[in-house]
């Protein structure tokens, strides 16, 4: 644990700290994170993906769950301006997708699934709210989502 936790706990918690947008939240459910990791790493399947991806994908949506919660909906409405999210923007801990080369990969979708796949695994964002956002049917955001998913496993192959 210790290893994982010194290799990936900064990308964990910018990736966090990007859904969540509060420093206390995000430190509440990197510790989360990781005891999901230390009690379901069983379940790792490395020939089904990079380790570092399923790590992601239990971080990413442990900040979702948390963001969804009523705890946090209700404790949003009532957090004070030192927490707000415009003062926790110049984190020291926030990722930089180009030190783990997602940017570039991402980069190369077309500008559409670019914007799907960013508000959904960067900003935290549901299908349902990434096509309210922008106004399109819930049917493209998927189609989008399946075909940028299609090339981006296509491009890591």
């Amino acid at each position: 644990m210790t290893i994982l936790y010194d290799k990936y706990s900064a990308a964990l918690y910018g990736i966090i700290l990007r859904i969540v947008k509060s420093e206390v939240v995000a430190e509440d459910v990197m510790q989360e994170t990781f005891v999901k990791i230390w009690s379901s790493i069983g379940q790792y399947n490395k020939e089904k993906g990079r380790l570092f991806t399923w790590i992601i994908n239990i971080a990413r949506h442990a900040a979702i769950d948390k963001i969804r919660s009523k705890e946090f909906r209700v404790g949003s409405k009532e957090r004070s301006i030192d927490v707000s999210p415009v003062n926790q923007l110049h984190s020291g801990y926030e990722v930089r997708p180009d030190d783990i080369g997602i940017k570039d990969l991402v980069g190369k979708l077309n500008p559409d699934q670019r914007k799907i796949i960013d508000m959904m695994y960067f900003d935290g964002y549901t299908q349902s709210e990434v096509a309210e956002e922008l106004a399109i049917p819930l049917g493209t955001v998927k189609t989008r989502t399946r075909a940028a998913m299609k090339f981006l496993i296509k491009l890591l192959s």
